[in-house]
């Protein structure tokens, strides 16, 4: 079988489906794995894919992602008579899903099954481990100059509130919103995370952010951004690093004292000032 991949996770799933030798076209940006990559012709960018010589290949198949891709680059796909298939998973629930979909269309089920399996395991463990925790709120930014967020229907807010995590901008309309830094500070989360991608996020970036929001910096953190967007044979470490990211979020809140609240005093100190006061009380 031949095929063409034109989203960078689905080309590491095929990849890791064993089929890499299938594949004779990818993207630009296609990265991993690297080594088989390197040895794939590029075909243009998710947005700006070479149709004419994604023709001339002749694949039997052409996978291609709902968000990554454009519908006008499918259509053009279907004119020139190309098999195509479109994958749009948004949680990892669905991403299991889309994996037995594509291992089927590929001939590997057993494969793909193992990959679905994995995600499924994970996630119920995460989730079941995550139920009676106090929830966490948190912001996930993907870009600067807006900055920009998730809402709830996206793969992202998926993974992390599976872990135990609140997105603070879940209910907007949007899918990615532009907020500012007023509107970070107002919604207070306990955490904003700032994605490598599709902005690639710096420290640099949290200073500036921490500054102009007036929050704490220690509840600015960079985080992986392939981990947490990129649905497929990934999928399963994602599950594990949203959960290690929000714990992790937990644990701090829990040693540090928050704004204007007390430092609670060692116990002994506790025990003299109560035998204080009862003594105080004893002499009125």
């Amino acid at each position: 079988m031949r095929v063409v991949s034109l989203c960078p996770s689905l080309t590491e799933l095929v990849c890791d489906l064993g089929l890499a030798d299938a594949l004779v076209g990818v993207t630009r940006y296609c990265m991993h794995p690297a080594d088989a990559v390197a040895r794939i012709e590029k075909v243009g960018g998710t947005k700006d894919p070479r149709i004419g010589r994604i023709v001339e290949l002749a694949p039997d198949l052409v996978l291609l992602n709902e968000e990554e891709n454009r519908r006008e680059d499918a259509e053009a796909l279907a004119d020139a008579g190309l098999r195509y298939h479109v994958t749009r998973p948004r949680t990892p629930a669905e991403t299991a899903v889309m994996v037995r979909e594509v291992g089927a269309l590929l001939a590997c089920e057993e494969a793909a099954e193992a990959i679905a399996l994995d995600i499924e395991e994970r996630s119920e463990r995460v989730r079941r481990a995550a139920r009676g925790r106090p929830p966490v709120r948190w912001a996930y930014l993907i870009w600067r100059k807006p900055w920009m967020t998730v809402n709830s229907d996206t793969f992202s807010d998926a993974l992390l509130t599976q872990a135990g995590g609140v997105n603070v901008f879940g209910g907007r309309a949007e899918r990615y919103p532009a907020v500012t830094a007023a509107e970070i500070a107002a919604a207070d989360p306990a955490a904003v995370f700032l994605s490598t991608e599709p902005f690639p996020f710096e420290e640099k970036h949290a200073d500036e952010l921490a500054g102009a929001t007036g929050l704490g910096r220690e509840r600015f953190r960079i985080v992986d951004g392939e981990l947490l967007s990129w649905h497929g044979s990934r999928t399963p470490r994602g599950v594990d690093y949203a959960e290690r990211v929000i714990r992790e979020v937990a644990r701090r809140r829990l040693e540090t004292p928050t704004s204007g609240s007390a430092v609670r005093p060692p116990a002994k100190t506790i025990r003299i000032m109560i035998i204080s006061i009862l003594f105080q009380e004893t002499r009125r």
